[in-house]
Formats: structure tokens, sequence, C-alpha cells
């Protein structure tokens, strides 16, 4: 791992706006984001930019990344499901926090070059799976949290019906809009959804 490049990310595009969370920050500083983006662009990996990773997919900018999981909340005992898995770094990193990650890609080559890279790294707590994410995860399962690395045209109503009680669902939306937003959508304990939005982003469409 490029350890002058990590501690880059860590203390220039992560802590210094903002970013907290100490075990995230331990997950990022262990995940090697080299290894989940394309030999010509590991020299970049740990810049604060999306990479191409085929398929006209990116794998997301470190600080979005920190961003969404530090908005879901995450602990060791929480269920999550990411969706878009693309390189699988997302999946990575959230695995390095949280009890078990389901993750689901719909492109058949992203997914299976998720799955090298989970089985490389010996990374146990994820079941990958290829799927829609609009369907959500096609098993009887509630997560603590849903992530979704890809903006929907509308919040997915079955990822909303996927989430428990006090759950956290985060994504970019658009609205049928050019502008997306990072909405965090948290379920209360009655049923009810809670909206907040954060910032704008730019993530590749949700097919």
């Amino acid at each position: 791992m490029m350890k002058s490049s990590v501690e880059t990310m860590l203390h220039q595009h992560l802590m210094a706006r903002g970013v907290c969370d100490r075990h995230l920050l331990d997950a990022m500083a262990h995940v090697p984001r080299e290894q989940f983006v394309p030999p010509e662009f590991k020299q970049y990996a740990y810049d604060d930019r999306p990479l191409p990773i085929g398929r006209g997919q990116t794998i997301s900018q470190p600080y979005i990344v920190a961003t969404m999981i530090e908005l879901a909340q995450i602990t060791r005992e929480s269920i999550v499901l990411d969706v878009g898995t693309g390189c699988g770094y997302m999946a990575a990193v959230i695995a390095s926090i949280a009890k078990q990650v389901c993750t689901l890609e719909c492109i058949p080559e992203l997914a299976e070059m998720a799955a090298r890279h989970f089985e490389s790294l010996g990374i146990d707590n994820i079941d990958a799976r290829r799927g829609d994410g609009y369907l959500g995860w096609p098993d009887d399962k509630l997560f603590d949290a849903i992530l979704v690395s890809c903006a929907p045209r509308h919040v997915p109503e079955n990822l909303l019906k996927q989430l428990k009680p006090n759950g956290r669902l985060v994504l970019p939306i658009s609205h049928d809009s050019p502008r997306q937003i990072l909405t965090c959508y948290q379920k209360t304990p009655r049923g009810d959804i809670e909206i907040t939005e954060h910032m704008a982003v730019q993530f590749v469409p949700m097919v």
C-alpha cells in the first residue's frame, strides 16, 4: 500500500473536511484502494476523485465514500446493503466496520471483478450477488443501512421497505433532473420516513 498517499487521503481529503469516525478512518486506511482500480490508474488511487473502472462506471472519490458511510451510521452490529457494487471498494470498506454486507451489481463483468477483489483480500462477511438495485435484495431480509452508489431517477420503494426501524437509506437522487442530491431517508420506529438532503453530487445513473 502507498503509505504516504494513504496518509494524505486521511488527513487532507477526509479529516480536514470533517470526517471523524475512527472506525471508518481505520477501515479506509487499511483497505487497499489501489487494488480496486485498473493498473493505469493506480498512481491516482488515493486522490480525492472518481476513477473509471470499466463499462462506463467509476469508483467514487474517497470523501464521498466516507460521507455516505458516516451518514448511514454503520456500527459493528449493522447488517448493510450496498447497491451498485462496482469494483467492490465501498463494500470492502463497509465490511471492515459492519457485521455483514450484502451487495448487488447488475453488470456481470463488474460483479465478477468485485468477487475477485473480495477473495484476494480474504473478506468473508460479504454476500455479493448480481441483481437489480431497484428491486432490492432478493431474499427476505431487513437492513440497518442501505447505501446506493449510483443515481436512481426516483427512490426505489423496495429499498425503503427493506429498511429496519431506525434504518437509513443513503443515495444520490436526481428526481428526473440533471442535479443530484445526496439524501438520507431514515425510517422511524412507526414506519414513517424522514428525509434529509446533504450535498450536490455527481454519480453515474442507476441502470
